[in-house]
């Protein structure tokens, strides 16, 4: 999916998958010039046998300030590695189109937004900041949606390789787990706009600047 929006936007991108899972990692950190962390069906808390190494890569790729995206899990993964904390939300799934407000504005952010509009599949939500954050947008559902840490990491809560349809199907496969109330609120939200590809547009602007 990832790849799929990136060479909409730059079609001579080139890219590298690592499944951690199976231990298959960068054996140079410099292979890529950016790495993107994508979403799990497991915790960034789980006693999960590849977390530990995958935290190990995350806190080199940060001391080299290597550009680095996070996605959902991802977006978590990374917070709990540089100080901040993730667990379970007590407000429940969040599901179908989440909308953010943008707190903060960057040079990176083009074309320009006032809210973020992102579908969104989680429980879990970072609940403390990772050290040298920026929130740069939040919702009163999940105020730390969407990070900067210094020049070089970007997270956000939200998937913006989702669509509407492929959410639509997640959401009716995990209803039970969801539960009917908040099942009906994701799928009725799937009427607003959503802004997958600008979010994917500056995610490439972020990993270009100042490569």
């Amino acid at each position: 999916m990832f790849i799929t929006l990136f060479k909409e936007i730059d079609p001579n991108l080139e890219f590298e998958i690592y499944d951690l899972r199976e231990d298959i990692t960068p054996q140079n950190l410099n292979e890529c010039d950016a790495y993107i962390t994508t979403g799990s069906r497991v915790s960034s808390y789980d006693s999960v046998s590849w977390i530990p190494a995958f935290k190990q890569l995350i806190l080199a790729l940060h001391k080299a300030q290597i550009k680095l995206i996070g996605i959902c899990f991802g977006h978590q993964l990374i917070a709990d590695c540089l100080g901040g904390a993730t667990q379970k939300s007590e407000k429940g799934w969040g599901v179908g189109v989440s909308e953010n407000k943008i707190i903060k504005k960057k040079n990176w952010m083009k074309p320009e937004l006032d809210q973020l509009n992102i579908i969104v599949s989680h429980q879990d939500q970072v609940i403390s900041l990772p050290k040298n954050a920026e929130i740069l947008a939040g919702s009163d559902f999940c105020p730390n949606f969407m990070l900067q840490i210094g020049e070089h990491i970007l997270t956000v809560q939200g998937h913006p390789e989702f669509n509407k349809q492929y959410s639509q199907t997640l959401m009716q496969h995990r209803g039970d787990i969801i539960g009917s109330t908040r099942l009906q609120q994701g799928l009725n939200s799937l009427s607003l706009t959503v802004h997958d590809k600008i979010l994917m547009q500056w995610i490439y602007h972020f990993m270009k600047q100042a490569l």
